[in-house]
């Protein structure tokens, strides 16, 4: 039986000062006592853009490069290893406390490690929150189905046709009345605030192409949960996130208003 070798880890994280009490683990570095090191790095650098749109991720792709090659040229040296990343380390980066663990293999236990600490949430977590955005989003449909405007609206706009290739939002839905291009989007900020971040970051862009492609200007509902907690930091933030970008906020209590609106402004009533 192999005899299982104690090392030590510790994880990197990306906390940017922009955002309070929020950060993503990006790196994973596992120390052997014998020297060498193993590094992980994320491959999903999605969640630091909904986390700070401004990160410069090719800088922090760049590090994992530049650790492994520096590691390749000292021999695996600890000590370089820890001078390179605390010279590294901006605010917005942070080292988390050593942690031990017992390793038959450095490397096997680094990649357990990294899908423990890098990969993403639970698929559970996930589905909640694609289930308290679908319901939203059915409750909507129906306002506007009763509203005999459904049918007239666009739906499942894509934002790359406005902002650039690749641009993976669609917009909910959407209508054209009186030289303005009005769009409407479900979000549920009780199981996912990152969504509002997402939707702040894309919108402006969205905005300023509907300008250029149609001279029309934009205007964009997020349509949120009822009953949201007031005190709740992460929500206020969400909130404080869409308005600032000069994103309407709705609830769904307030969708048969909307609905018929877009009945009036479309003719229909």
């Amino acid at each position: 039986m192999l005899k299982k070798t104690q090392c030590k880890f510790f994880v990197l994280r990306y906390a940017p000062d922009a955002v309070k009490n929020e950060f993503v683990n990006i790196g994973l570095v596992l120390l052997p006592p014998a020297g060498g090191a193993q590094i992980r790095f994320t491959h999903d650098w999605s969640r630091v853009r909904c986390l700070d749109p401004e990160a410069d991720v090719e800088v922090l792709e760049a590090m994992e490069r530049d650790l492994r090659e520096k590691l390749r040229e000292m021999n695996g040296d600890h000590d370089f290893i820890l001078r390179r990343i605390q010279d590294a380390c901006s605010n917005a980066l942070q080292a988390s406390e050593f942690q031990a663990c017992l390793a038959d293999s450095p490397v096997e236990e680094a990649d357990e490690l990294a899908r423990l600490y890098l990969e993403r949430p639970k698929q559970r977590r996930q589905l909640r929150a694609t289930s308290a955005r679908q319901a939203i989003f059915q409750r909507m449909r129906s306002e506007f189905e009763s509203a005999a405007v459904w049918p007239l609206m666009r739906k499942e706009i894509s934002a790359s046709e406005y902002t650039r290739n690749g641009d993976p939002l669609k917009v909910d839905c959407g209508y054209s009345p009186n030289g303005t291009v009005k769009l409407f989007h479900a979000v549920s900020l009780q199981s996912d605030v990152n969504s509002a971040k997402i939707l702040a970051f894309t919108f402006p862009q969205m905005a300023e192409g509907i300008r250029n492609a149609q001279h029309k200007q934009a205007q964009l509902t997020a349509v949120v949960d009822d009953g949201l907690p007031e005190d709740d930091d992460a929500i206020h933030y969400a909130r404080e996130t869409l308005t600032g970008h000069a994103i309407v906020i709705a609830s769904v209590a307030q969708m048969p208003e909307i609905a018929r609106t877009a009945a009036r402004e479309l003719g229909i009533s």
